[in-house]
């Protein structure tokens, strides 16, 4: 299994913080964003590689920092990082178009299961878990965590699912949601959905979000949806990067 973290954008909510300087390697007590999800994944036995795309504006910044650390342990897995040529916010590819890039651009195309994960967030459990639902369901899974608050609902992807768990329906940001599970940028596609997910852009699959490709799919191929068994901190603005630098330096 490959993992691919979608990288590229521009965070711009956290100028200045990440004008010149990529969100995922901004530090939080004493360790990256980005750091931090990938020593959870290193420890998994069925994922071997890591490849994260960036834009062009802070491709070499991730190089340095994937020099870096595996010069730090020989033993984590590989890193490749993917430039999508992008300079600029307005002229950005979009999450979609990103993982396409990394599916399609890697040496060879990747032809194996993947994880694809939103760089921007800490979590207070490991991804195994995760990767055990995924081959315990033989299917394309997704993440979800139940939401009570409908305005949060509303600025989310939404699933309604059967007793097994199985995705019936998926909503982008929808006015009426039809449960309360909410969905985080976190997938693991099965190799077998990759001639699905090549294809995607030319049945109309939405670009710019990650899970404009889980809506897409959810209609075309089979989903279950795994629980989260904890809680993720999401780094979304400069107000909750001030208070993840507080949580975590008294943890």
């Amino acid at each position: 299994m490959k993992n691919i973290i979608i990288a590229a954008g521009y965070a711009t909510r956290l100028y200045p913080l990440t004008e010149n300087f990529p969100k995922p390697l901004l530090t939080i007590a004493g360790r990256s964003i980005l750091d931090r999800m990938l020593d959870d994944i290193d420890t998994i036995d069925d994922i071997d590689s890591h490849i994260i795309v960036s834009n062009h504006k802070f491709a070499h910044i991730f190089t340095n920092w994937a020099n870096e650390r595996m010069a730090e342990n020989k033993q984590r897995k590989p890193i490749t990082i993917i430039d999508d040529g992008t300079s600029t916010n307005e002229t950005r590819l979009g999450a979609v178009r990103d993982l396409l890039l990394a599916i399609n651009g890697s040496t060879p195309p990747i032809d194996d299961d993947i994880m694809v994960l939103a760089a921007d967030n800490i979590l207070n459990f490991s991804f195994q878990g995760f990767v055990d639902y995924f081959k315990e369901k033989g299917t394309s899974v997704i993440m979800c965590h139940h939401e009570p608050e409908l305005y949060r609902l509303q600025r989310t992807g939404v699933i309604a699912v059967d007793g097994d768990m199985k995705v019936l329906e998926m909503q982008e940001k929808p006015e009426k949601p039809v449960s309360n599970w909410a969905v985080p940028p976190f997938y693991i596609y099965k190799k077998s959905d990759l001639p699905l997910i090549r294809d995607c852009m030319s049945h109309g699959c939405g670009f710019d979000a990650p899970g404009n490709l889980a809506h897409y799919l959810v209609d075309v191929t089979t989903i279950h949806a795994w629980p989260m068994p904890g809680s993720r901190y999401d780094i979304g603005s400069l107000d909750s990067y001030k208070e993840a630098q507080v949580l975590f330096a008294k943890q």
